[in-house]
Parts: structure tokens; C-alpha cells; sequence
């Protein structure tokens, strides 16, 4: 079956049988829908048949007591606007021997993503801290090179059930989605506000991990049958992408979120705020990763810069081939609901109307033949809606995963940043020591430093190909499967239609 979280579970390609024309399988349940271009999709055309507005503040508004900070998610392609940008007096100062006066320069730029991420002070070894083991990060050399290590305990999460549900006697509506872990078995019930307020958490602590981008909120329509599943599948995805990833599913803040009881608002409100005052955050998130014994051996300066080039080139390339893909899909969905139906259904009409004039022609041996044609007019009236409903079918599953890999792509940039503004400073220590204006042990530190973001900035890199690999399989297998199924529908409507002529 295909993951959890994605479009509804189908058969694959190794048990898929298209079906006989006599016996066809029921319609596949519908695919979730791309949601509408917002916060976290700003790249994607809305769906055809669709218009969204941003919420100008909804069933999803904060409470007042909800958070000590800003926890609305930020916009794709630039990292958490709560990261602290980390000055000199709030740093540990580096030892300072007689050659360090030509110290590693710090970037003038305060508000870069090297320095917000923390990632220069912690190059710098400006940054201590004591790093308890449940925190402590492991990346180990795998066939692909790093990569995370991998969840002892892996689990999924389903999202199903939302409801409205209503507070302050009715005053407040919301709608509520029920959580259902494999790990504990566990249900909960959660609000759009707590996925938010995760997603604040998560981008903040994990400033080299691309935190997957949650659906729009929404002003207008929110409790509308159509929106209600569109952002349920979505969200879907979005859980799908956490229990996936080897780091973000074992984060004490999601696990929070997945185990602590609905009703129990003590409780969640202790792990909120433990959550909202974890050191590890940011900068010091670097602190928690360590790399496997013999690891480090393999990493080459040259060769990490040429690979997240590369990395760079792909997610530039993949993003206008998503644009193009998503356009073109559309488009054409559009065209399906509307063009081509109505051009179907037009032949039918003259099909029909052609019937009508045949049966002004009482003879016997004229009925059959007015039967048939008027058989056959229902049947391009039929086909017709076949096509103005397949794009739910296997459209919208496609274009649902380019929206979800688009708010992935957005997020690369400050990654790949926070990896060039190490490799930087890993060059100008190097420089320093051949002019003798810095200690080698303290320019092996800096590399050494380096080294972990890198090992990272790699596993993230891979880790994002591996699940790409297996959603983009799944997806395709899906779409294809549809395509089948829709036109084995479309010619059992024509030959239907044709048998009818053969006893006239």
C-alpha cells in the first residue's frame, strides 16, 4: 500500500490487473486536491474550479495565552524570523592567542542566514552547551554517503475524521482532525493552530532540516465539504513527511503533539511550554549532532561543495519543472472539467437530435436503429462527465505532490547557505594559517565544525532523495493505474454503444 499520509491507499503495480470491460473496478477513492496558492504553496496556480482567500484571522486564531512568541510559520525560502541573531555578548568568546589577530572575519551581514541559523557562531566555536543524550543527533556514512540514522522505532500517523466542533458555548467554531499513531495506538484530537504551532517550533529548532510546509489557512469557506478534505489530505502529506524523516519523528514537540491526551490541557500545556524553551534550538541545534567513528575521514572539501552544487542545480531545475508540470496539469484538468465535456456532450446532443428526427419514420424495422443512436448519445453524454471527473482521480494526486515538494524546495536555499557560509569560513582559516596569522588547532576546530554541518547539510540532501524517489514511484504508479481505469471506462461506453447495432 502506499504511505500513510499520501493519497488513499491503491494496489501496486505488481498486483495491478486492468480490469475486464464487462466487470470494471469501482472508481478509486478521490485523490486530495493541490491546495490553493498561499503561505505555504505561494509557487502553485490555484486548482481549476477553485478560489481561495488568506485567512484574515479564522476558527484558527490564537488564544490569547497560546504562545509566549510568534509562532506563525514563515514564509518559504527564508529561515524562522525568531532565530536569534547571536552578538558577541551573548556568545562564549574563542581563546585568543598572539596570531588570532587576524581572526575568522565575522559576516557584516547580521541578518544573513549563516548568522540568524547560528550557524557562524557555532563554526566560530563561539557556542557551549551541555546536550543531553534524548538530544543528541547521530549522522553515520551509508551506500549514498550520510545520512541520518535511521528511527529504531518507526511509525506512522493518520489523519482522518475532522469535525466541527464549537467553545465559549458555541460563540467559537473549529474544525478538529483525529490523529491516530501505529507506535501507541493512541488517538488525539488536533486544531489547524496546534500543526501550526508545531511547524514554529520545528522550522526554529532544526535549521538544517527542511520542515515540511503545512496547507493555507483560509477566511472564507472553511467548513465547506470540499475544503475540509482538500486540507485534510494535505495535512496528510504533511504527517507522512514527518514520520518519515529520521529526525523530525523522534523530536520530543511532535511527539507531544502525537501522544498527549485531548482533554488533557494541563499536561499539553506543560509540553508546550517545555518545547517553547528548549536550548537546543537553533545555533545549538549544531551542538547535538555528532558523526559516526570513522566518518569523518571520507569528507573532502572540494568534494561536499561540488555535491551540494549540485543539489543546488537539481532543486533549481526540479522547481521549474514542478512550475511547468503544475501549469500544464492545470490546464489541462481545466479543459477536462469544462472543454471537454461540454465538446462531448455537443456530439451527443447532435447524436440525439439526429435520433428524434429518425423517429418521425413509424416503420417497424426503423426502431432499432433509433434506439441505437439514441444509445449512443447517452453514451457520449456519459463519457463526458467520465472525463469532467477523472482529473480528482489522478490530476489532483499529482498536483498535490508538487505542492508539497515545492514548499520542500523553498526551504533548500537557507540550507544550502548555512552549508556555503561554513565552507567559507573553513577557506579564509585556511588562508590564515598559510600567512601565519592563525594557529592550526584552531583552524583544525573550525574545519572540524564545518565538518558536522556538512555531514547535515549531506544527510538532509539524501534523506530528501530517498523519499522523493519513493513518493514520485508511488504517485506516477497511481496516475497511470487512473489513466487505465478511465479510458477502459471510456471504451466500455463505445462498445456498449456499438453492440447495439448488430442485431438491427
Amino acid at each position: 500500500n502506499l504511505p500513510a499520509g499520501g493519497f488513499e491507499p491503491l494496489l501496486l503495480p505488481a498486483a495491478f490487473k486492468p480490469a475486464t470491460l464487462e466487470a470494471l473496478p469501482p472508481a478509486a477513492p478521490e485523490p486530495f486536491s493541490l491546495p490553493p496558492a498561499a503561505a505555504g504553496y505561494p509557487f502553485l496556480l490555484p486548482p481549476y474550479g477553485d478560489s481561495y482567500q488568506l485567512s484574515q484571522g479564522s476558527d484558527d486564531d490564537w488564544d490569547d495565552d497560546w504562545d509566549e512568541s510568534s509562532t506563525v510559520a514563515d514564509e518559504p525560502g527564508s529561515l524562522s524570523s525568531s532565530y536569534p541573531v547571536y552578538e558577541a555578548s551573548h556568545l562564549h568568546p574563542p581563546s585568543i592567542s598572539t596570531k588570532s589577530s587576524a581572526m575568522v572575519s565575522r559576516n557584516l551581514n547580521r541578518f544573513s542566514t549563516f548568522v540568524k541559523s547560528g550557524g557562524e557562531a557555532f563554526v566560530l566555536g563561539e557556542l557551549s552547551g551541555f546536550v543531553k543524550d534524548g538530544d543528541k543527533l547521530c549522522v553515520v556514512l551509508g551506500p549514498r554517503g550520510p545520512e541520518w540514522q535511521e528511527n529504531p522505532y518507526p511509525f506512522q500517523c493518520s489523519i482522518k475524521d475532522p469535525t466541527k466542533q464549537t467553545k465559549f458555548k458555541g460563540m467559537k467554531s473549529y474544525i478538529a482532525y483525529k490523529l491516530v499513531s501505529s507506535h501507541t495506538g493512541q488517538q488525539v484530537h488536533r486544531r489547524y493552530k496546534h500543526f501550526d504551532w508545531l511547524y514554529g517550533r520545528l522550522a526554529e529548532k532544526f535549521p538544517v532540516i527542511s520542515v515540511p510546509h503545512l496547507p493555507e489557512k483560509q477566511a472564507t469557506g472553511r467548513f465547506e465539504e470540499n475544503f475540509i478534505s482538500k486540507r485534510r489530505k494535505g495535512l496528510a502529506w504533511w504527517m507522512d513527511h514527518m514520520c518519515s524523516h529520521p529526525v523530525l519523528a523522534q523530536c520530543d514537540a511532535f511527539q507531544h503533539f502525537l501522544t498527549c491526551p485531548s482533554t488533557d490541557e494541563k499536561t499539553w500545556k506543560q509540553g508546550k511550554r517545555k518545547a517553547e524553551k528548549d536550548e537546543m534550538v537553533g545555533a545549538n541545534f549544531f551542538l547535538t549532532i555528532s558523526v559516526s567513528a570513522g566518518s569523518g575521514a571520507g569528507l573532502d572539501l572540494h568534494e561536499v561543495e561540488s555535491q551540494v552544487d549540485g543539489f543546488k542545480a537539481f532543486t533549481k531545475k526540479m522547481d521549474e519543472s514542478a512550475l511547468q508540470l503544475n501549469h500544464t496539469a492545470n490546464e489541462f484538468a481545466r479543459k477536462q472539467v469544462a472543454a471537454f465535456k461540454k465538446e462531448y456532450q455537443k456530439v451527443g446532443q447532435s447524436f440525439k437530435c439526429l435520433s428524434q428526427a429518425f423517429e418521425l419514420d413509424q416503420q417497424a424495422f426503423s426502431a432499432g436503429l433509433n434506439q441505437a443512436i439514441a444509445f449512443t448519445a447517452e453514451a457520449y453524454d456519459a463519457i463526458g462527465d467520465l472525463f469532467a471527473d477523472q482529473p480528482r482521480q489522478d490530476l489532483d494526486a499529482v498536483m498535490d505532490l508538487l505542492a508539497l515538494y515545492q514548499g520542500h524546495l523553498a526551504n533548500f536555499p537557507d540550507i544550502i547557505h548555512v552549508q556555503k557560509g561554513a565552507l567559507t569560513k573553513v577557506k579564509e582559516s585556511k588562508r590564515h594559517v598559510e600567512e601565519g596569522k592563525m594557529e592550526l588547532p584552531k583552524a583544525e576546530g573550525i574545519q572540524e565544525r564545518c565538518n558536522i554541518i556538512s555531514f547535515a547539510t549531506l544527510a538532509e540532501i539524501n534523506h530528501f532523495h530517498k523519499i522523493r524517489v519513493r513518493d514520485f514511484k508511488l504517485q506516477m504508479q497511481h496516475f497511470l493505474q487512473q489513466q487505465i481505469l478511465f479510458f477502459q471506462k471510456v471504451t466500455q461506453k463505445l462498445e456498449e454503444a456499438l453492440h447495439k447495432y448488430d442485431n438491427i
